[in-house]
Formats: structure tokens, C-alpha cells, sequence
């Protein structure tokens, strides 16, 4: 697929928890970096452990634009302050699916939780929530999950 550099309108939210997995930060990079190029308002959402990888993996702001801890972002979102049309949950853990699930209650954003790490497929059977799955036992090699997620890209930009 050729990415369109015209505005889409759509605004898109990547939310991080833990940042304990080296795959996740490269992801979050990548979609942010392939969202933007199609014309999406990107956001990023993560604790502060999570932001603070974030920061120093893109010092410059060249791909993580806007950023915001996530509590204030669930603040925000339940307060009718912002709104996604997708949301992106990267989680390695049941704290991730936590906030999948919350984001799944408070926001009208088509929900991708993105899961991934030694337990992968255990841990998507614990999501008991309307959402797209995309999942692999991916810890240090994104390759599987990047496959994944341009294929999810392509159909839903």
C-alpha cells in the first residue's frame, strides 16, 4: 500500500502501559511514525515509566508527537474533554488488558489490543471485551506484530 499524506481527519491513541517489553516501544515508534505519514492525528498515552522510554527513544519528536500520562488521559476521555475514532492497547500483562478494557468502557474508539510477549496467547483469552485482537509471542523480534498491524492499518485507514 502507497501512504497517502493527506489529512484523514482521524485521531488516533496508542496506549502504553508497561514498558517492559523491548517490542513495545519499537511498535508504538513504527505505528506512530505509519499513522502520521497517513495523515492521523497521533497521540500517545503511557505511564510515566513508559513516556520517559519514549522521550529518550525520540528525543526530537519526530515520530511521538503529542504525549500525556495515562490517567490524565482517562480523565480526559471520561470527562468528554477528547475522543479517538481508534485506539491501539499495547499490552504484555493483565495491568494492558485493564486498560484496554477501560478504554473499551469509556471511549467510542475502535478498539486494537495489541498483545504480545511470552504469554500472548494466554493472555488474549482474559480479554473478555468487543475489540480487535492482534497477537503474537513476540518479546524481542517485532517482525510478527508489525506484519500484523499494517495489515490492520491498511483496511481500517
Amino acid at each position: 500500500m502507497v501512504e497517502e499524506e493527506a489529512e484523514t481527519g482521524k485521531r488516533v491513541l496508542l496506549l502504553m502501559g508497561c514498558p517492559e517489553v523491548p517490542v513495545q516501544m519499537s511498535l508504538v515508534i513504527y505505528l506512530a511514525n505509519r499513522l502520521g505519514k497517513m495523515g492521523m492525528d497521533v497521540v500517545l498515552a503511557g505511564t510515566s515509566s513508559a513516556l520517559n522510554l519514549a522521550r529518550v527513544s525520540d528525543p526530537e519528536r519526530h515520530y511521538l508527537k503529542k504525549m500525556v500520562e495515562i490517567d490524565r488521559m482517562i480523565g480526559d476521555l471520561v470527562e468528554g474533554r477528547r475522543e479517538f475514532d481508534m485506539c491501539f492497547a499495547f499490552a504484555h500483562n493483565d495491568a494492558g488488558v485493564t486498560y484496554a478494557a477501560t478504554m473499551n468502557s469509556i471511549s467510542k474508539a475502535r478498539l486494537y489490543l495489541v498483545i504480545f510477549g511470552k504469554n500472548a496467547e494466554a493472555l488474549a483469552q482474559t480479554a473478555e471485551f468487543d475489540c480487535h485482537r492482534i497477537v503474537a509471542k513476540a518479546v524481542h523480534n517485532p517482525m510478527p506484530l508489525k506484519k500484523m498491524l499494517d495489515e490492520a492499518t491498511v483496511w481500517d485507514a
